[in-house]
């Protein structure tokens, strides 16, 4: 009988494929026939894949509106579970929660979020792990608003005859 692993690798052992003892590689797997996960189909393993510099992806914008929305509601910090119920409640998908800190990763380096960690004491009064935090800045601000007037600007370009708002 053959293993799964024997049938991506043509029979081989992962060593004679990978030229690497006990240990399969990346090239091994990539030989499975299989067109589920074949990479040139999943476009998030799309290689030479490019966004244009400051352009936001959708679920960006989306973070971004919800942690503006959250200025107005609070201090204007919002923790990451928070900001996934806050993005439910607004009609739209919980996000996955890998998806979710990834962007937030992404918005926080690119400087459009500030991000700091809760009182450590707060969480011990809750009985749960610290927060991290995260709140809008005003270059996060300003990319929401151009992000939001190119999402308009496309719209009305989809409906001539109607101007945008």
């Amino acid at each position: 009988m053959t293993s799964d692993w024997s049938t991506w690798t043509g029979g081989r052992h992962a060593n004679q494929v990978s030229g690497v003892s006990n240990r399969p590689s990346v090239v091994a797997r990539a030989t499975r026939t299989d067109p589920a996960l074949d990479k040139t189909i999943i476009s998030s393993y799309k290689e030479g894949v490019r966004r244009r510099k400051g352009a936001l992806l959708p679920l960006e914008v989306r973070i971004l509106g919800a942690v503006a929305e959250a200025r107005t509601t609070g201090d204007g910090w919002i923790h990451g579970f928070g900001l996934a119920r806050a993005m439910q409640g607004d009609g739209g998908r919980l996000t996955a929660h890998g998806t979710l800190y990834k962007a937030l990763g992404r918005l926080t380096d690119g400087g459009l979020l500030d991000d700091e960690w809760e009182d450590p004491d707060r969480a011990l009064a809750e009985g749960r792990p610290r927060r991290r935090l995260y709140r809008i800045n005003g270059s996060g601000l300003a990319a929401l608003a151009r992000a939001e007037a190119e999402d308009r600007a496309a719209a009305g370009a989809a409906r001539p005859g109607i101007a945008p708002a």
